[in-house]
């Protein structure tokens, strides 16, 4: 593809920008009109028109930002470069646009995730650098996102032979502080990657975000020690969603830390001991793991519809559901539900959810 122009990159960046735009809605945007600056210029009247008031992100504030990560060293990637990532760009919802430091060649090569707890034991944090260590020796780039335990001792052991960060804050900030030196070293010797825009101070919210691009940069995710609930069994989970392999290594039933990948374990993920298991899964990954994660079903209950068929608002609530059923239930074209909840979402009445479900905000 031609490069981009600054007009458009910057009509790109501002489109995204503007409030309740996201990447699916920012996708369907550029898909109906063209171009960003077509699109951004039709924002106001489709705002309007769901019952929302004129939002649009400023220019100056756009201008600021993209002043602010160049000041940073750092550079954006857009959804459609050759430089994206590979197997991120099939998840519906990868990011748009990314903010990057670094090399990005090393995205285009084979890559794994690596996860686990922040408070890791001393055994697994060995684990950690022996699987990262081996897995880079063998040629493949490590993915994990520069939390404290795991992740830094994943990145420590990968740096010389290729590793990405992926942060949940702004490029420029470090979070946890510790880390600064850690996340200096891959932005300078690997890759480091932020959705959020410079100044961007890590809040909860980010941290699901960041772990959708971890497991979507990466064939498979190795989870190698975590607690029930844990940020990192939400990238397993949302690896397992994308359809990529997920492993996890066994640990003590007494010890809460291995109670998270004992789990995954006994829900579909597949068990590993030695590198040469996680080596073998995705030399063999060709888009139909082996692992499968057995995933509850949703707990929802779905408003009769309307005898209005476009009534799409009125099937919605607040648990999420799938597009699909949205498209049956109300038997509007696919379309048109499309177009419904793209308005919807504009005026910030829908909340997107991985796997391509909806709900009421």
């Amino acid at each position: 593809m031609e490069p981009l122009s600054q007009t458009d990159a910057f009509a790109r960046i501002r489109l995204l920008r503007s409030p309740n735009v996201g990447p699916v809605s920012y996708r369907q945007l550029l898909r109906r009109f063209g171009t960003a600056e077509a699109a951004v210029a039709a924002l106001p009247d489709l705002v309007r028109q769901s019952g929302a008031g004129y939002r649009v992100a400023a220019e100056d504030r756009v201008a600021a930002e993209i002043q602010a990560v160049r000041s940073a060293g750092a550079r954006y990637l857009f959804h459609d470069s050759p430089d994206y990532p590979p197997l991120l760009a099939e998840l519906e919802g990868a990011p748009p646009i990314l903010i990057c430091r670094g090399d990005m060649a090393l995205a285009q090569r084979p890559c794994v995730a690596i996860v686990g707890a922040r408070n890791a034991s001393a055994a697994a944090v060995k684990l950690a650098r022996m699987f990262a260590g081996e897995l880079a020796e063998a040629g493949f780039v490590v993915v994990s996102g520069l939390a404290r335990g795991i992740d830094g001792a994943a990145h420590q052991a990968s740096l010389t032979g290729g590793t990405i960060g992926v942060i949940a804050s702004g490029i420029e900030i470090a979070y946890p502080p510790e880390h600064a030196d850690l996340q200096e070293a891959v932005a300078a010797q690997g890759l480091l990657l932020a959705e959020q825009p410079p100044g961007t101070e890590p809040l909860a919210r980010h941290f699901p975000s960041r772990n959708r691009i971890i497991a979507g940069i990466a064939a498979g995710t190795l989870v190698v020690e975590a607690a029930p609930k844990s940020g990192s069994l939400i990238t397993a989970r949302l690896a397992g969603e994308a359809g990529r392999e997920v492993m996890a290594v066994p640990g003590s039933p007494l010890d809460s830390r291995s109670q998270g990948c004992n789990q995954l374990i006994r829900d579909g993920a597949t068990l590993v001991q030695r590198t040469e298991d996680v080596i073998e899964l995705l030399t063999s990954f060709q888009g139909q793991p082996r692992s499968v994660l057995r995933e509850t079903a949703a707990d929802w209950e779905l408003a009769e519809a309307d005898s209005d068929p476009a009534d799409i608002a009125s099937l919605l609530t607040t648990a999420p559901v799938a597009v699909d059923e949205l498209v049956r239930q109300s038997g509007a074209s696919a379309g048109a539900v499309q177009l419904a909840l793209l308005e919807l979402e504009l005026a910030g009445s829908l909340v997107r959810h991985a796997g391509g479900r909806v709900s009421r905000s």
